[in-house]
């Protein structure tokens, strides 16, 4: 039985650099569970940060909602092209891209 439950939600485009190994990890669990790689990443993540008792904690002080965003997210303008945000790549690497689709299913 899989451990992770893929649920439809708002979400967005963002960049990350993984070590190859993980990489190759996430694809096979993709394919263990008949989903995408996006739908991986995200639920692995929910499901690290829902567990992890102090991390809940740090969530409920002033220093979490100080925290700098450094997330390479892609903002979607009006007419369709695609504008990194200020963290985008500018530091010359070439990120492994955790797209997200709004067609996932529930």
């Amino acid at each position: 039985m899989p451990l992770l439950e893929i649920v439809q939600i708002r979400q967005v485009t963002a960049s990350i650099r993984l070590d190859e190994s993980t990489a190759a990890l996430i694809d096979q669990y993709a394919a263990f569970l008949h989903a995408s790689a996006d739908e991986v990443v995200d639920k692995a993540l929910t499901y690290v940060f829902a567990k992890d008792r102090e991390f809940q904690e740090f969530l409920r002080t002033p220093e979490a909602t100080r925290a700098a965003q450094s997330l390479r997210i892609r903002r979607v303008p009006q007419n369709g092209a695609v504008a990194e945000s200020a963290n985008g790549a500018a530091n010359g690497a070439k990120p492994v891209e955790a797209g997200h689709d709004s067609r996932l299913r529930s």
